[in-house]
């Protein structure tokens, strides 16, 4: 057992660290109305999050990616109840998330917080840090955790404080006093300070410095162990996201493109998408150079995403097969490739290092007798 800065016990996991699963989202739809016309009548629909299913496990990090606007930050809202879902189910611990009104949702926001991307922007400029991260213990205090109690309130920002590196007289600051690293640091703990289960780390170092975002990754880390976290860690950085990860989703349109354990996912993709995502990350050895892969086109609206397959008015893959038509007429399945390996793609079994090759080369760019996928 390890123990949080208020004292209380936290449980922590044995040498395989993840267990069951904590949050299941299923089949999970997140539609913003379009209105038109002199009468502002319903138009149409931007489906952001368009039936989206997936769990994380208890102890776990599972990393999000996707190009900007793919509906990644818009499901991590929806799931804590930023913002009311248009359908679907979710649950943390086997409770319904989407089902909580009043003083049940009220409870049940102890268990699942945010870390937003902007440091700046989600930080009130007008309260000092003690209130920034005591606002959400006077807003859950009651008699049993005597919250409303200001000295008590005080001494529970500044434990939070140095659990994130920071000292704790920083209380009686405000947001400008401090730089880009520490204003995300305060984000932080103003999610710790409730002692959640579960946080959404909605793109948290993004908008830091390179120097910087190595040191709130490495302390994201330690939390996570210290008090026993599962995160849900939104990021479009893929280098990022391996580091920390322990399995990886990749969205595209509002989409799940693929799931997979991290290692499996960036030594073996098996969705087209996802291939040319990996094939852009920079090689830090000079020596080695690998087929990049370069998406046509630009991404379709979420108002009107095609037919069948989102990804296939981009895709390679769909070139090199020579344009098949169930891509455009059929759905795929979100299905099974291999345990723990889920693909959205009829020809997932289609890709190899020479068909990689194929496209690489009919787009004249880099080319190597290396083979990005085996």
């Amino acid at each position: 057992m390890t123990a949080s800065p208020s004292g209380e016990p936290v449980a922590s996991h044995d040498g395989n660290g993840l267990g069951e699963p904590l949050v299941v989202i299923e089949n999970l739809f997140k539609y913003y109305p379009i209105y038109g016309g002199i009468l502002r009548r319903k138009v149409g629909d931007v489906k952001a999050v368009d039936d989206v299913s997936l769990e994380v496990r208890r102890g776990e990090v599972f990393g999000l990616v996707g190009e900007s606007g793919c509906g990644k930050s818009t499901l991590g809202r929806t799931l804590i109840r930023l913002q009311p879902p248009t359908g679907g189910r979710a649950s943390i611990a086997g409770e319904d998330i989407f089902a909580k009104k009043g003083k049940d949702l009220k409870r049940l926001r102890r268990r699942m917080q945010i870390i937003f991307q902007d440091p700046v922007g989600s930080l009130n400029p007008r309260m000092p840090v003690s209130d920034i991260i005591g606002e959400g213990l006077l807003a859950q205090a009651d008699r049993e955790n005597r919250w409303g109690d200001r000295k008590l309130r005080d001494k529970r920002v500044g434990d939070y404080l140095e659990a994130v590196g920071l000292r704790r007289e920083y209380s009686r600051r405000y947001p400008h006093e401090f730089s880009g690293g520490q204003r995300q640091r305060i984000g932080i703990a103003r999610a710790l300070a409730l002692e959640p289960q579960f946080i959404v780390c909605d793109e948290p170092v993004s908008a830091l410095d390179v120097s910087i975002q190595s040191q709130v990754l490495n302390l994201l880390s330690d939390l996570k162990r210290e008090f026993d976290l599962t995160y849900l860690f939104i990021a479009h950085n893929l280098s990022v996201v391996q580091y920390l990860s322990d399995r990886v989703g990749v969205m595209y349109l509002g989409r799940m493109m693929e799931t997979a354990p991290v290692d499996e996912l960036y030594a073996n993709p098996r969705h087209p998408y996802t291939v040319a995502l990996l094939s852009a990350v920079p090689e830090p050895d000079p020596r080695r150079r690998k087929k990049r892969i370069v998406l046509r086109g630009d991404v379709p609206s979420p108002a009107n995403p095609p037919s069948g397959c989102r990804f296939h008015t981009r895709c390679w893959l769909r070139e090199q097969l020579g344009n098949p038509e169930n891509c455009v007429t059929e759905t795929p399945e979100f299905r099974e490739i291999t345990p723990g390996h889920r693909v959205h793609c009829h020809w997932a079994e289609k890709i190899s290092g020479g068909i990689v090759a194929q496209a690489a080369a009919s787009q004249d760019v880099l080319k190597t007798s290396e083979p990005l996928v085996s």
